[in-house]
């Protein structure tokens, strides 16, 4: 596989101030662990907390999608009832259990937590953790507001198409804790 990173490409994409500030939060965790010495266990903490917000998103997503789809006569949108629940649930489901896995793995005696204990752990295991969460929502919500809703994303997207876009982060987590 050949990737085509041009310059011109790279200056297209760095053109947009969105660019600039997912590029700061992205960087993020390379200050966390240079001004505040955090190690794998906040590191890997901070990427599940980002799973949980990228699942967020993901439902306001599909919703936007099923009603838009519905609003334009398009009747595979009302499947948004069904999959908006679905999607909560199933990867809901990914995210506790890799949270307890990666509980486990920091030496946490956890037990079968419930999904805010599991929160409330991954918060507590770096210094400032809720700030670092709180740039990745804030970042999130940006996007979410500025291209899927006012840039028009809404319209032209597929509800199955914003249901399978994140798990590629939750494969990426399963293969990681199975290594």
């Amino acid at each position: 596989m050949k990737l085509n990173l041009s310059p011109s490409l790279i200056a297209r994409a760095y053109a947009d101030p969105l660019s600039w500030l997912n590029l700061a939060v992205d960087l993020l965790p390379l200050w966390a662990i240079l001004q505040f010495g955090w190690g794998a266990t906040p590191l890997v903490a901070l990427y599940w907390l980002e799973n949980l917000v990228i699942g967020l998103f993901a439902a306001a997503r599909m919703a936007g999608a099923g009603i838009t789809q519905l609003a334009k006569g398009e009747i595979a949108g009302a499947a948004a009832f069904f999959l908006v629940p679905f999607f909560c649930f199933h990867y809901g489901a990914f995210c506790w259990g890799h949270g307890i896995f990666i509980a486990t793995f920091a030496d946490q005696t956890l037990g079968l937590p419930s999904p805010q204990g599991l929160i409330g752990w991954a918060l507590g295991t770096g210094p400032h953790m809720l700030w670092f969460l709180g740039a990745i929502l804030a970042v999130n919500l940006v996007f979410f507001l500025v291209d899927f809703i006012a840039r028009g994303e809404i319209t032209r997207t597929k509800l199955d198409a914003e249901m399978t876009a994140p798990y590629g982060r939750i494969v990426t987590l399963h293969v990681a804790i199975i290594l």
